[in-house]
C-alpha cells in the first residue's frame, strides 16, 4: 500500500498505530505491519445536532475529549452545554462499542512513542479531531495522521493540528470520502477483529 510505504518513509522510533474503526482500521493495518508496530482503536464519536443527529457539530473521545464546529454552533444557536444530551448518549455509546473492541480499545502507555492515527480519509474531520485532541494528551511528540484522502483545503489545518500529515490525494472538489473507493461497505465486525488479530500476533493471547 502506497500510505504505507510514505508512512515507514519517516522511519518513526517505537511507533504504534491507531486506526477510528471501522475504515481506518482497515486502511491500519498494512501501516502496521509495514513498519512494524502495534494497532489499536480509537473510538471517537460525532455529536450531531439535536434535530438532525446525521449533521456533526463536534466530536466525542472515548476520554471524553470534546471538540466542536464553533462556526456551526453559532449558526445553528447551539452552545456545548445545550448538546450534553447527546454527548451524554454518545458517551454511552462510546463505552458499548469500547466492550466490543476488548483489548484492541486499550491504548498502552503513548509517553515518547511515536503514534500514527489513521482513518480511511477525511471529510468534515470531526472524528479525527476529536481523536488527535485526545491523543496529543497522552505524548508531547508530534502525532502522525495517515489518511489516503482529505480536501485540499483542509490541508494546511490538519498538518498544524497533527505535527505531520501524510496523506495521498488532496482534491480541490471533494464530495464525499467514498467517492475515491471502490468498495466504501464496512467490514463487518468479526473480520475487523480477525484483522486486529493477525496485525498483532505478539499481543494474542
Amino acid at each position: 500500500m502506497r500510505l504505507a510505504s510514505k508512512v515507514a518513509e519517516l522511519k518513526l522510533e517505537n511507533p504504534v498505530v491507531i486506526g477510528i474503526p471501522r475504515g481506518g482500521v482497515e486502511v491500519a493495518a498494512p501501516i502496521a505491519k509495514k513498519i512494524g508496530a502495534p494497532l489499536y482503536v480509537i473510538l471517537p464519536r460525532k455529536i450531531g445536532a439535536p434535530h438532525n443527529p446525521e449533521f456533526a457539530v463536534g466530536a466525542l473521545a472515548p476520554d471524553h475529549t470534546a471538540v466542536f464546529d464553533e462556526k456551526t454552533l453559532d449558526m445553528l444557536g447551539l452552545t456545548p452545554a445545550a448538546l450534553q444530551p447527546v454527548i451524554e448518549r454518545e458517551k454511552e455509546e462510546i463505552k458499548r462499542r469500547l466492550a466490543l473492541y476488548g483489548k484492541w480499545g486499550v491504548l498502552p502507555d503513548l509517553a515518547g512513542r511515536d503514534v500514527v492515527l489513521v482513518d480511511d480519509g477525511i471529510a468534515t474531520g470531526q472524528t479525527v479531531k476529536a481523536a488527535l485532541s485526545s491523543l496529543q494528551k497522552k505524548t508531547d511528540n508530534p502525532i502522525t495522521l495517515a489518511v489516503p484522502v482529505l480536501p485540499e483545503d483542509e490541508v494546511p489545518a490538519f498538518t498544524k493540528l497533527a505535527g505531520r500529515l501524510v496523506f495521498l490525494e488532496a482534491p480541490p472538489y471533494f464530495r464525499a470520502v467514498g467517492q475515491f473507493y471502490l468498495d466504501f461497505s464496512d467490514l463487518p465486525h468479526e473480520a475487523l477483529l480477525s484483522l486486529l488479530e493477525e496485525t498483532n500476533p505478539a499481543k494474542n493471547g
